[in-house]
């Protein structure tokens, strides 16, 4: 898998240096294509670098970074856009929502957070290629694809290595390595991720009990499945779903 290319938006020096200093983004298959400190010179670098993900200071001069974002949604649909802001404030929230951001993250940042947003990212990405690659080609799909594909039809399953392994007729390490190559992310990594997701949409769309909506995502033992989702989201999912109904409230 290529590296994917990153343009850094913050009118602070300081911060642009902390994210390329203090992030590991070889670890994370990317590297840092360009750097940008106010709107405009952001959406020249955007045309010029079309750069995979940007990220992007909300409070930037000449053009705040959601208008960046707007003008830019219409020629590059397919970047990638994370916020970077000290706003913790609903409205910019749902104005970056409405712009299909891939993440808000405030400041200051904790890298090991920001670490995960950019692997989900990549998850995310990958998989608009495989439905890009389905609707344009007929070809006989791939190996990663069909894998991908089994996943999501058996997310509350127990699923593993070895059982992929043997339905696909292939080395544990093999697939394991097939991962890590086509989609810049480890197995377990993606399985979780994907089964975290299936969560938020069950928890933002019924009222299935917390219990009920871990064993649809694969989770026998609603503990469990409550310590990984609070791991990866920062809150638990009982104060993930009333977030959101406080949200529609007002």
């Amino acid at each position: 898998m290529r590296k994917l290319s990153v343009l850094l938006v913050d009118d602070e020096i300081m911060i642009r240096e902390g994210f390329k200093r203090l992030f590991d983004w070889e670890v994370h298959d990317c590297e840092v294509a360009g750097e940008a400190a106010d709107g405009m010179e952001a959406l020249a670098l955007i045309d010029t670098l079309q750069p995979d993900i940007v990220i992007m200071d909300i409070n930037i001069p000449i053009m705040n970074g959601l208008q960046v974002i707007k003008l830019s949604r219409m020629k590059h649909p397919d970047i990638a856009f994370v916020i970077v802001s000290g706003y913790d404030d609903f409205s910019y929230c749902r104005e970056a929502l409405r712009l299909q951001i891939t993440d808000y993250i405030l400041k200051p940042v904790n890298y090991e957070e920001f670490g995960s947003c950019i692997d989900n990212l990549k998850i995310a990405l990958f998989e608009k290629r495989v439905s890009t690659a389905a609707a344009t080609e007929k070809h006989e799909e791939r190996t990663i694809t069909g894998i991908t594909r089994y996943l999501q039809e058996h997310l509350s399953e127990e699923i593993s290595l070895s059982v992929l392994a043997e339905e696909f007729h292939l080395n544990p390490q093999y697939i394991s390595q097939l991962f890590k190559s086509e989609i810049g992310v480890g197995f377990l990594a993606y399985f979780t991720n994907i089964r975290m997701e299936k969560a938020k949409k069950l928890l933002l769309t019924t009222s299935l009990s917390i219990t009920e909506v871990a064993n649809q995502a694969g989770y026998g033992d609603y503990r469990v499945f409550t310590k990984v989702f609070k791991k990866l989201e920062g809150i638990t999912p009982s104060q993930y779903r009333r977030d959101f109904l406080d949200a529609k409230s007002v």
